[in-house]
C-alpha cells in the first residue's frame, strides 16, 4: 500500500494559510474546519506546517497569549515530506521516529496533499480488515475431502 491510495480515499482539499497571517487567524480557521493543521504555502510553494502543537507551544512561550504572533514565527520550517510512491511501512516508521502526525504529500515540489497519523493507522485497519474477509472466505469455501478417495492424514 503506497500513500497514493491514502490520497485516493480521502481526497487532496488542502487549506492553507500563508507565514505573514496571524496566528490568531490560523487558528481561527483550524477550528472552524475542525482540523490539525494547516500547510504554509507563500509564492506556491510549502515552506512550512502549522499544528496545534506548534500554537499551543507558541501560546505557553507568550505566557497564554497569541497575541500578535505570525504564522511564521510558529510554525515548523522544515516539516518531513513523503511522496505519492512512498510505502505505507515507511510511512509509519518515519512519523513514528519523528512523533509527527502530519505529513504533507509532494510529488516533484508540488503539494498533493496532506495525511495524518490518523489516515495511516485506518489505511492500516481496512487493509487488514479486508485481507481477514478474505481469509474468511476462504476457509469457509474450503473443499470438502473427496469421500471416494482416503483422507490424507
Amino acid at each position: 500500500m503506497k500513500v497514493s491510495d491514502i490520497l485516493r480515499v480521502k481526497g487532496n482539499s488542502l487549506i492553507t494559510v500563508t507565514p505573514d497571517e496571524p496566528l490568531s487567524l490560523a487558528i481561527q480557521i483550524m477550528s472552524d474546519k475542525d482540523i490539525g493543521s494547516l500547510v504554509v504555502m507563500e509564492h506556491g510553494d510549502l515552506v512550512g506546517m502549522l499544528t496545534f502543537r506548534e500554537v499551543i507551544q507558541t501560546i505557553n512561550n507568550n505566557g497564554g497569549q497569541v497575541g500578535k504572533t505570525l504564522v511564521r514565527k510558529a510554525m515548523d520550517d522544515a516539516p518531513m515530506t513523503c511522496t505519492s510512491e512512498t510505502a505505507m511501512d515507511e510511512v509509519r516508521r518515519m512519523m513514528l521516529n519523528r512523533h509527527t502526525r502530519y505529513m504533507p504529500v509532494m510529488d516533484s515540489n508540488r503539494l498533493m496533499g496532506v495525511i495524518s497519523f490518523y489516515d495511516v493507522a485506518k489505511a492500516v485497519v481496512d487493509s487488514q480488515n479486508f485481507e481477514n474477509q478474505m481469509l474468511k472466505a476462504y476457509i469457509r469455501d474450503w473443499p470438502e475431502p473427496d469421500e471416494k478417495s482416503p483422507a490424507k492424514a
